[in-house]
């Protein structure tokens, strides 16, 4: 089934069609042969039904919703400048400056694609004209947007603690553990928090060591500014507008005043008001951030509803049982069984999003690797950091798409690909200090 939809995806074939139509195919062969139970797919109404009816989910349209809208009140423009002409003396500070940017976007929009595009836009032409090497510019923007993977509010997170949630219980159950503990959006929210602040200073920290050891790449420059504010006037107009979006979405989670779905709400009413703060707001840009809004999420849903037809023929033909028995007979135990799973997502990542992983192997590998005792918040962000390198890996990484469709003819594919190849490594690097220090992750959820 895993061959075919490969082979079907790089045949060009959508992705949602292509789960769906690779699973009822493959179930109707199974029962012309008599080795599958159509009856099986008399779950597949359930299942959709409790999709429409998730509560956690509402937050996905939401959270789209929230950063479509700050893509247009020029938020980013404002403070990218500000912060140039405050870093610009520094050794790589415009690169410093992008990083920042980014990291603050990332934690008021939660889209990458949204963060990669409007850094592109907006920091691409300046970094080069300062004379950044062409692939060292387009591997910091690249992966500067990724943050939205990692920082919350972000809707791989929404996404992945959906399935994780499920996942925990079914392997609580399967324990005979009957009124199982939760695991919630909110709680991989506050695990993903300090790994997403510590990525982001690795990236900085290469940025500078970049630019102390190989000048040439990064050069210290004085950003230029049509801006007649005085900086602090400026900083302080960029700056204040993201940072209360954040404390109102992020604190109201993270101090129990909100859910997740409610606190985005609250983070789409806000970027409403401030678009209308920033004179951003009228009829014709507010009908194309709902039509946007609604194209992003069909496609988010309709990936969703095909990965649950095939994981419902999977489980039909006992995968997750041969799941379960390979990883109980593999040697090393659990920390053997999470390198596999951490190797073929990443491998995964190649060819497939985010969303296809999260939804067709994470609930399959998830309830076995929970109920081998491994902390659910944990694994929950060590996905999200392996599913984040998925943006940035050729051929199929959305972070290298989203950036070539920006970038100007000068700036050639492979420099695209060379950039993020460190960055990659710093993701990486990431996983590894989760393995030795877990606690980076669970420390957070656990005090709140």
């Amino acid at each position: 089934m895993f061959a075919a939809v490969f082979l079907a995806l790089l045949g060009g074939y959508a992705v949602a069609p292509t789960l769906g139509g690779v699973a009822l195919l493959f179930a109707f062969v199974g029962w012309s042969a008599g080795i599958f139970d159509l009856n099986n797919l008399g779950f597949l109404p359930a299942r959709l039904y409790g999709i429409m009816t998730n509560q956690t989910l509402i937050a996905v349209p939401l959270f789209i919703m929230m950063g479509i809208t700050l893509e247009r009140t020029h938020i980013a423009e404002t403070l990218l400048e500000s912060l140039a002409r405050l870093m610009g003396r520094l050794p790589g500070g415009l690169g410093i400056a992008v990083i920042t940017v980014g990291m603050l976007m990332a934690a008021s929009t939660g889209i990458v694609g949204a963060t990669v595009v409007t850094m592109g836009l907006l920091a691409l032409p300046s970094l080069l004209r300062h004379g950044y090497e062409p692939s060292f510019a387009s591997g910091t923007i690249a992966a500067t947007g990724t943050l939205g993977q990692i920082i919350p509010p972000s809707i791989a997170l929404v996404l992945l603690g959906d399935v994780l949630s499920n996942a925990y219980q079914q392997a609580q159950m399967s324990q005979g553990l009957f009124a199982p503990k939760t695991v919630s959006v909110g709680d991989l929210f506050a695990g993903a928090l300090i790994p997403g602040l510590v990525l982001v200073l690795l990236y900085a920290i290469y940025v500078l060591s970049r630019a102390l050891y190989q000048p040439r790449s990064a050069p210290v420059v004085l950003a230029e500014t049509d801006s007649s504010l005085p900086l602090a006037v400026a900083l302080t107009k960029g700056l204040v507008p993201p940072l209360l979006l954040i404390a109102a979405v992020l604190g109201s989670i993270l101090l129990g005043y909100a859910t997740p779905t409610e606190a985005a709400a609250v983070g789409a009413m806000g970027a409403l008001l401030l678009a209308i703060l920033y004179r951003a707001l009228n009829r014709k840009i507010l009908q194309e951030i709902m039509q946007t809004t609604v194209m992003t999420t069909s496609m988010v849903f309709f990936i969703l509803i095909g990965a649950s037809i095939f994981s419902l023929v999977f489980r039909g033909y006992g995968g997750d049982d041969l799941v379960a028995a390979l990883f109980a007979d593999m040697p090393g135990g659990q920390w053997t069984a999470i390198g596999i799973v951490m190797l073929v997502i990443f491998l995964l990542g190649f060819i497939l999003d985010f969303i296809e992983i999260t939804y067709v192997v994470v609930p399959i590998v998830g309830p076995v690797l929970l109920s081998m005792g491994v902390d659910p918040v944990w694994l929950g962000v060590m996905i999200a950091v392996n599913l984040q390198t998925s943006f940035l890996t050729p051929p199929f990484g959305f972070a290298l798409f989203y950036l070539r469709g920006v970038a100007p003819q000068t700036l050639t594919t492979s420099d695209i690909y060379r950039g993020v190849i460190p960055f990659i490594g710093l993701q990486l690097l990431l996983l590894a200090l989760l393995v030795a220090v877990p606690r980076m992750a669970t420390w957070l959820p656990n005090q709140l």
